[in-house]
């Protein structure tokens, strides 16, 4: 399935700006520990959107495999860093962690129920 020029660059931009967004908005939240509703909002839409518009059917398996690793990657390695100690760094580094997740596991949700919706269509 070929991706809609329009759609694309929407999802694309989507996908940029959630990635920036969840660098950026871990640190801060990290750092300040305010704005966290509003990082986390906004990341959930983006993942939606990514969902939705960026993952076209023969890129299913291999961007769910990817996004379990992640997932699972960024969760025990935010977990890690702050039992082994590095409480300054640590705590950055697991805020930045949970940001990515909150923007990956919207969208690998979408997609897997794509994924399960097309395969029970069949």
């Amino acid at each position: 399935m070929a991706k809609n020029a329009g759609n694309s660059k929407f999802g694309v931009w989507a996908f940029v700006i959630g990635v920036i967004l969840a660098l950026i908005g871990g640190i801060l939240v990290g750092l300040l520990g305010a704005g966290q509703v509003w990082v986390t909002s906004i990341l959930i839409i983006l993942g939606l959107i990514v969902g939705f518009v960026n993952v076209t059917k023969s890129e299913t398996k291999d961007y769910l495999m990817a996004a379990a690793v992640l997932v699972i990657v960024a969760y025990f390695g935010g977990a890690t860093f702050q039992q082994i100690g590095l409480k300054t760094v640590g705590t950055y580094l697991q805020s930045v962690l949970n940001a990515i997740l909150t923007f990956v596991i919207p969208a690998t949700i979408i997609v897997s129920l794509k994924s399960i919706y097309a395969l029970a269509k069949d």
